[in-house]
């Protein structure tokens, strides 16, 4: 979704955010077992405060400093209150180089996780 989480994170590690630990503790321990690296970031309310805006329910941009927080606070406005996770893959979705365990390219990061996720709540 940012550029902002790549400057956070790097390019090898998806920025995770949500308003519900038990599926964060969830999706970590799939991530961990799948090899991918992820990492929380707050969500805390101040940043809702950078989306608020005079002539519009609410604006799509917080300004320069916590982009990918105000990104994911801005995806939070549309869930209603139910428990979501956003996975913020704009670092390792595209590789631009060759590594080790993969060739550079798009990734397909976050799959290995989401399928683990899938199999071990099921």
């Amino acid at each position: 979704l940012t550029g902002a989480v790549v400057v956070a994170l790097g390019e090898d590690v998806t920025g995770v955010f949500t308003n519900n630990q038990d599926w964060c503790g969830k999706l970590t321990a799939a991530a961990e077992r799948s090899s991918e690296d992820v990492w929380q970031l707050p969500m805390f309310d101040m940043y809702s405060e950078l989306l608020k805006s005079d002539i519009a329910d609410v604006k799509n941009v917080g300004g320069r400093w916590g982009g990918a927080i105000t990104a994911a606070k801005f995806l939070e406005k549309f869930v209603g209150g139910k428990p979501w996770v956003h996975l913020d893959i704009a670092g390792p979705a595209f590789a631009s180089s060759n590594k080790p365990y993969r060739e550079g390219g798009a990734t397909g990061c976050m799959v290995r996780t989401l399928v683990e996720l899938a199999r071990s709540i099921r």
